[in-house]
């Protein structure tokens, strides 16, 4: 395909056909596709483009949904806590809630599918001891005087949330309440299936069929003013119903209990230690979900189509670096760009032909309007999400939305184009090729791979602030010339030897959550295997409360290994001498104070530990040789390209490899160095949007003087 054309998917609408075709021409698109609110027009259906229809597996139908209620999708909620101040207590369980989203679920048998919690005690309530008044939406309890209490209950999903929000976002009015139903039970199962093959046979002209998602959406709820109330990108909490539940019990030969998904009313977030009950219904979900996605993608298949599935939305069950996915035999995968991490959430899934990665901002009003500035943003994604692009790529860029709002700003449309001919660009230089890379590093976490790349997202690029410090790590390794993977505290206990391949480990985040591992550190085996790994030889880096766990005497349980510890309180009694910050190879290029974010630590040194940076007495950073290896403690690690620099001589120094870092290098952080030697070519670039100087060294150590354009990338040879 010539240089200027191709890979690149736009959208169309039916009042947009003549500009599609220009738009399509100016960057090059060699697809285009509908959305969510748009219509395919007819008129395009011979267009020398590959065409992609959008296509909801559970909504979208409500005449099915409203003859088989007994088959729209659930989720289990869980009311506030409420303070009984007597014998009994009436809950209204629609409190907080938006009522046109959700119904409680009385059809089934409340005693199994409900249940109250005395949250004092944190015992289940006995099912005669409560009651459901269906007529004013309340259970009665009969309660223990200043108890708390909870009810977890079933809800039918009477508007999909996600249809829901493009309708608030967008200001529809008047648009039918899209209604979720239920692909995994029997009658919807079959239903679904027909349905599928009967759009293939109505929409001929289409050539990939863009699965969003699959069948559960991610956790999602609204309160009483349509504002968003909880959101987990990760949450299983509406896959749920009597007849999946069943199911599982069946399997695992155990009974279930609300509270395994209820979780405390924290519905096992990305933060939470996941407990083994919560982590046998999510394997239980994969290979079910699986499953049934298979027929899809095998009839889409067998009707002469492609089968692409949108990350995001109804996606849950389909976690792409799990074993299961590759079973579903998908061609492609699609998901939202907001930055390096999700760049590399897509890029890095295995188990199809190509991976498409759909761009910022999506063409709608909340960014489109008068007075609004799309080039900005499309700037900011473009070059962030670029970093991670040079590291291992795409296959395909697109944008989504109402095509009409972008073609009011001729600016936006114009520097799409360049983007677009630059990713081309990007794409053949780097081709088939595995880029240079450093060292081998492994984040540790809960999740390990299930949720690499990914597991301090809100949804998509956003984060929360407080996590800026997980967030900003992960941002600045989906960029950086390092093999990163992500492992798990189980893959250890399975293979102590995982450690064996890896140069240098990171455990980054507060302590007594599933980024650092709370009490995983307290098995012996995890502990010594670790202190091993970094005493004969390896490094680690902890950020945040890195291993942080009260129990034994300590709080950062691997105190030790990287000579600093947490001041809880408990240890006030003890002076405290080490505050002497030194000059150190990490920080030695470090122009400007170092900012580790707003969230410190209270963190001290320990005696031989290495101060480098310290505020008000709190560690910022330090470093500790621990046997033959090195340790590298931070407070924090906000994103920037100074962080970034910190973050790469950091991961050197702890390998003691300090004189090889003129090598692929560049002496200003904001400009960097990729080699694809393997393709005998290398790119130098400019991730700011002002002219840089710096000084470049290639892989053999030898330099040469570069001044760069705001945003520029120059490819060389080797």
């Amino acid at each position: 395909m010539e240089q200027n054309k191709g890979r690149v998917t736009i959208p169309t609408d039916l009042d947009v056909i003549p500009q599609t075709l220009e738009v399509m021409e100016k960057w090059g698109a060699d697809a285009i596709r509908d959305c969510d609110g748009t219509d395919f027009p007819k008129e395009l259906c011979d267009v020398d483009a590959k065409i992609y229809s959008t296509y909801y597996t559970t909504r979208k139908d409500n005449k099915w949904a409203l003859e088989n209620p007994e088959e729209i999708q659930q989720l289990y909620v869980m009311t506030p806590f409420y303070t009984a101040q007597g014998a009994t207590l009436r809950v209204h369980l629609m409190k907080g809630l938006y009522p046109d989203m959700l119904k409680p679920n009385s059809r089934d048998d409340i005693s199994r599918w409900w249940e109250v919690v005395d949250r004092t005690t944190g015992e289940p309530v006995p099912t005669d001891k409560w009651k459901y008044l269906e007529e004013d939406g309340d259970v009665e309890i009969e309660t223990e005087p200043f108890h708390d209490y909870t009810v977890s209950f079933l809800a039918y999903i009477m508007w999909d949330p996600v249809h829901m929000y493009n309708a608030v976002t967008n200001g529809w009015k008047d648009v039918e309440h899209q209604i979720t139903f239920d692909v995994r039970q029997p009658k919807t199962h079959e239903f679904t299936m027909k349905r599928l093959r009967k759009f293939i046979e109505d929409h001929p002209y289409v050539n990939v069929l863009r699965f969003t998602t699959f069948f559960h959406q991610f956790t999602l709820i609204f309160d009483e003013l349509a504002r968003e109330k909880y959101v987990d990108w990760y949450g299983y909490s509406a896959s749920v119903s009597p007849y999946i539940l069943e199911q599982f019990e069946k399997e695992v030969g155990y009974k279930f209990r609300p509270e395994y998904i209820i979780d405390q009313g924290y519905y096992n977030n990305q933060y939470r230690i996941p407990s083994k009950e919560f982590q046998d219904f999510q394997a239980f979900q994969r290979r079910e979900v699986a499953k049934i996605a298979k027929e899809m993608v095998d009839i889409t298949h067998e009707c002469g189509k492609e089968a692409m599935m949108f990350l995001g939305d109804h996606w849950i069950g389909t976690e792409p670096f799990m074993e299961e996915f590759a079973s579903i035999g998908l061609d492609a995968v699609v998901g939202s760009v907001g930055n390096g991490s999700t760049l590399r959430l897509i890029s890095d899934i295995e188990g199809v032909k190509y991976t498409e990665g759909r761009l910022l901002p999506y063409f709608f009003p909340d960014t489109f309007y008068e007075g609004g500035d799309p080039v900005k943003e499309a700037k900011v994604n473009w070059v962030t999400a670029r970093r991670a692009i040079l590291r291992k790529p795409i296959d395909r860029i697109g944008y989504g939305g109402y095509l009409k709002l972008a073609l009011e700003f001729p600016e936006f449309v114009d520097y799409v184009q360049d983007v677009c001919q630059e990713f081309r660009t990007l794409y053949d230089n780097m081709k088939g090729c595995v880029p240079y890379c450093i060292k081998k590093v492994a984040v540790l976490n809960c999740w390990g791979k299930m949720r690499a790349w990914g597991c301090h997202m809100v949804h998509h690029a956003i984060y929360f602030k407080e996590n800026y410090f997980y967030a900003g790590v992960i941002e600045a390794l989906a960029g950086a010339p390092f093999d990163v993977k992500f492992i798990n505290f189980q893959d250890i206990l399975d293979n102590p030897a995982i450690l064996d391949d890896i140069d240098v480990l990171i455990n980054v985040g507060d302590g007594d959550t599933a980024h650092t591992g709370g009490s995983w550190w307290s098995n012996p085996v995890i502990s010594a295997t670790v202190k091993k790994f970094v005493y004969e030889g390896g490094g680690i880096i902890g950020i945040g409360e890195p291993t942080g766990h009260q129990e034994n005497g300590r709080y950062i349980q691997l105190a030790n290994v990287f000579g600093v510890e947490k001041e809880t309180g408990f240890t006030l009694g003890y002076d405290k001498y080490n505050w002497e910050c030194a000059e150190h190879f990490i920080t030695k290029d470090q122009t400007e104070d170092i900012d580790f974010g707003e969230n410190q630590k209270n963190i001290y040194a320990l005696e031989g530990t290495q101060v480098l940076v310290q505020k008000d007495h709190r560690v910022n950073l330090a470093v500790h040789e621990f046997g033959k290896g090195r340790a590298v403690y931070m407070s924090g690690l906000p994103y920037s390209f100074a962080n970034n620099r910190l973050l790469y001589r950091s991961i050197l120094w702890s390998t003691h490899d300090e004189e090889n870092l003129l090598r692929w290098y560049s002496t200003n952080y904001n400009v960097e160095v990729h080699a694809y030697v393997e393709n005998g070519k290398y790119c130098v670039v400019n991730n700011t949007y002002e002219p840089q100087e710096t000084t470049i060294y290639r892989g053999d150590g030898s330099s040469f003087d570069l001044q760069m354009k705001a945003n520029e990338i120059i490819w060389y040879e080797i």
